[in-house]
């Protein structure tokens, strides 16, 4: 049985692109008003420009949510403007590859600043308010997904401290099920393999070259694939909550 999103409201952070762009789009086909959040406002209000044109409820957030003010600033935006928050989407990341050796140390803190950080300061300044949507939506649940990777469950050399970034992600996760899952807030992980996104677009080009090595020749899935996934976790009715999914394009073996 799938629920619609009616009457909910979801954020999604890193939503200027891929991942972030397909499942806000995919929530709000769903009934959902979603503020979208990401340091690029004019990509975000392309984007909430399509939402609105298919009859959707949109909210430009320019913001970097590794700043704790300015996460906090988002959340109490978005609650100001549409009154209530269901669904939080840690989605925001990076991923700058590397030997550790010899590392460019200014790219782990800015990994550790965005894909962690990030996500524990967004979750944090949410959390009050997905409690109290928990308890007063017909739906009796709210949601929290957040995107970790492969890198989250498998460590690989050249990508440590991004592995490292990762592995933290599903350790928090689990952490916080374990704390507000008797409160009707779902807390999920989802796990992606190799995705076409621009992420890959942020790194030195020679070593983009050496640490993508391995995944030439198969085919990516798609960020659509990805918003699928998190738009049937969060359809689910009360009762069910889907924990963790590891989703891999069927080319990848590892």
């Amino acid at each position: 049985m799938t629920e619609r999103l009616d009457g909910t409201v979801a954020l999604v952070t890193g939503a200027s692109s891929g991942i972030g762009e397909a499942t806000a789009r995919q929530l709000a086909a769903q009934g959902a008003a979603v503020a979208l959040v990401a340091r690029r406002k004019e990509r975000l209000e392309k984007l909430a420009a399509k939402i609105t044109a298919s009859g959707g409820t949109a909210l430009v957030l320019a913001a970097d949510v590794s700043r704790q003010d300015e996460a906090i600033a988002v959340v109490e935006q978005t609650i100001k403007e549409m009154g209530r928050l269901d669904t939080l989407v840690n989605n925001a990341g990076v991923m700058l590859l590397g030997n550790i050796q010899g590392a460019d140390t200014d790219e782990w803190e800015r990994m550790i600043d965005i894909n962690l950080k990030g996500l524990l300061y967004a979750s944090h300044a949410a959390l009050p308010y997905l409690l109290k949507a928990a308890e007063d939506s017909p739906r009796q649940v709210s949601d929290v997904i957040n995107i970790s990777s492969v890198a989250g469950r498998r460590a690989r050399m050249g990508a440590g401290v991004y592995n490292a970034t990762k592995f933290g992600v599903v350790a928090f996760t689990e952490s916080l099920r374990q704390e507000v899952t008797g409160r009707h807030v779902r807390v999920s992980v989802v796990e992606p393999g190799v995705v076409a996104t621009e992420l890959t677009d942020h790194m030195k080009p020679e070593v983009r070259e050496q640490t993508m090595k391995p995944f030439a020749g198969i085919t990516p899935l798609e960020p659509e694939d990805i918003a699928d996934i998190i738009a049937f976790i969060v359809t689910r009715p009360w009762r069910s909550a889907i924990n963790e999914v590891l989703v891999r394009p069927t080319e990848q073996a590892f």
